[in-house]
């Protein structure tokens, strides 16, 4: 690995564990790995008892640091988790919450 890579890849690891930093967003990602299914983000909205305001921030966060993808089907948006991503910065973390 050159060192461009490995410090792109830090980069990454820097916005995974900023995300992860916040409670809110820690409920966000156990509510969709409990539920095994993409959910729209009213529902997760309401299970992690955020205002709609409040989990748009944390919805954002999430996807940016490459956590959840958010699908938009009319006016409804559904998120998932991006396990990936997981698996490729996080091996084990989504089995140990």
């Amino acid at each position: 690995m050159t060192i461009e890579q490995t410090l792109l890849a830090d980069d990454v690891r820097v916005r995974i564990f900023k995300a992860l930093a916040d409670g809110t967003r820690l409920q966000i990602i156990r509510t969709l790995k409990e539920s095994g299914v993409e959910m729209n983000c009213g529902e997760v909205g309401e299970k992690c008892e955020a205002s709609k305001s409040n989990a748009s921030y944390h919805f954002r966060t999430l996807r940016e640091a490459g956590l959840i993808t958010v699908r938009k089907e009319a006016q409804t948006k559904y998120i998932h988790l991006n396990v990936e991503t997981f698996d490729s910065y996080l091996p084990g973390f989504l089995s140990s919450i």
